[in-house]
């Protein structure tokens, strides 16, 4: 990358001083043509005043060592006077473009081979009031010694500038690529206020991404680890359990309470896999649900049904009140949600406890509460009870077979169906979860 960028700044650079020196010498030589064109037109007007017998040897001398020739012209063609040449061998000049124009307009000029001296010249030709024509005509070649210098000084000069091109687009490049190459070695060490300020939203955004990363990835560890010992601990159960069953130690009344306890450790590893499961399909974030329309009343109702027996043997009592809210949402996982926050409410109750749920709408939007009268959330943890395999009472969640993923899944429900989710609660008092679609 750093190599295609100085290639691409040496190349700009490049193409910008080719253009700028060829512009520059085709300004200068149109400048310089000009000026040239000006001098031979002033010099003409110096000499027209002068007849051709008049032209000493002294003034053509002095103009030869100008570099300038001085052709006198009659109406018709003839050459009457040549500062170079013997006039009565010349030719007749009557076809010659830049007397033909003077003749026609009064002056004209040209830029051409001379026939006479087979070199590149310049010509200026005035028409006098008598009709002739004087010219005056210069030689290129000194001016293309001197394009020729500037020419040579031009290359020098871009050549140099070239050059500056060269250093200051490698300091350029590393001053660009710095900032990527800290990225690379440690985002986390990048401090934005010392990169220009462009590349400060990018790397702001990949440090918050790889801080994302970093901390699913711990997520992911820590899960891994809490499963892991999760289901070490019923393993362990029924391996011990089956075990004595297996080496004929146990008696009629033992083994009936081992295989119990086999059973219920059994039972334990299956929701805690179900559990897992559930969690893994709700991470994908490839996973399409299919919304229908469901009555959370109707959600509620079912629940309590389904929840009578736990509440009965916890000694805790149902309620539901509120009445049809029709939503748009997935049923199967409105059903799980409101049975995880139910079985929480149950399972963290006193006995003689309430749990109750309400279905209600506010500002047209479905709410649904699930509160109980429980032994409530410390404040300090209320923030912690929907991550993954965090129990309040860790004791109490064993026992009562809860497998600490209840509230995760209930998180990850809410977010799939757009919900906002809030938490009341106070020790010895009770809990209240609600939630708006």
């Amino acid at each position: 990358m750093k190599k295609r960028i100085n290639t691409g700044f040496m190349l700009i650079a490049a193409i910008a001083i080719v253009v700028t020196a060829v512009c520059s010498m085709f300004l200068f030589y149109q400048i310089l043509e000009e000026q040239i064109f000006d001098d031979l037109k002033a010099s003409a007007h110096v000499v027209s005043v002068i007849s051709p017998n008049e032209l000493s040897k002294d003034i053509t001398y002095s103009l030869e060592n100008d570099g300038l020739r001085i052709t006198c012209v009659d109406t018709d063609g003839t050459v009457l006077y040549d500062s170079m040449e013997d006039a009565s061998s010349m030719e007749n000049h009557k076809e010659r473009p830049e007397i033909a124009e003077a003749i026609k307009n009064g002056e004209g000029k040209s830029i051409r081979v001379s026939a006479t001296s087979s070199k590149h010249t310049f010509y200026y030709a005035l028409r006098k009031e008598d009709g002739s024509v004087v010219r005056v005509a210069k030689e290129s070649g000194s001016i293309y010694h001197l394009v020729s210098t500037m020419s040579g000084l031009i290359l020098a000069v871009g050549l140099m500038v070239f050059l500056m091109c060269v250093f200051y687009s490698y300091r350029l490049t590393r001053r660009l690529m710095a900032p990527i190459g800290k990225m690379a070695d440690n985002i986390i060490l990048v401090d934005e206020t010392e990169v220009y300020e462009e590349m400060r939203p990018f790397i702001s955004m990949i440090k918050k991404q790889h801080m994302d990363i970093l901390n699913h990835a711990q997520m992911r560890q820590e899960f891994t680890a809490n499963v892991s010992h999760e289901l070490k601990t019923p393993l362990t159960a029924i391996s011990g359990y089956a075990e004595l069953i297996a080496s004929g130690m146990t008696g009629g009344e033992d083994t009936a309470h081992f295989a119990n306890e086999i059973h219920k450790s059994a039972e334990r590893l299956q929701a805690l896999i179900n559990d897992i499961i559930k969690l893994s399909e709700l991470d994908d974030s490839d996973l399409k649900l299919e919304f229908e329309t469901v009555d959370l009343h109707d959600l509620g109702e079912q629940c309590i049904h389904s929840m009578q027996m736990q509440a009965d043997k916890n000694e805790v009592t149902l309620h539901l009140e509120g009445a049809s809210v029709p939503m748009s949402g997935n049923k199967t996982l409105l059903e799980e949600l409101l049975f995880n926050l139910c079985s929480n409410a149950v399972r963290y109750n006193k006995k003689g406890g309430s749990v109750t749920i309400v279905t209600t709408i506010e500002n047209t939007r479905p709410v649904l509460i699930v509160k109980d009268t429980g032994i409530g959330i410390p404040k300090e943890q209320q923030e912690r009870v929907f991550e993954r395999f965090y129990r309040v009472d860790k004791s109490r969640s064993k026992s009562t077979g809860g497998t600490g993923l209840g509230l995760a899944i209930v998180k990850h429900i809410v977010a799939q169906h757009d919900a906002q989710m809030t938490l009341t609660s106070e020790v010895g008092v009770g809990t209240e979860i609600k939630i708006v679609f």
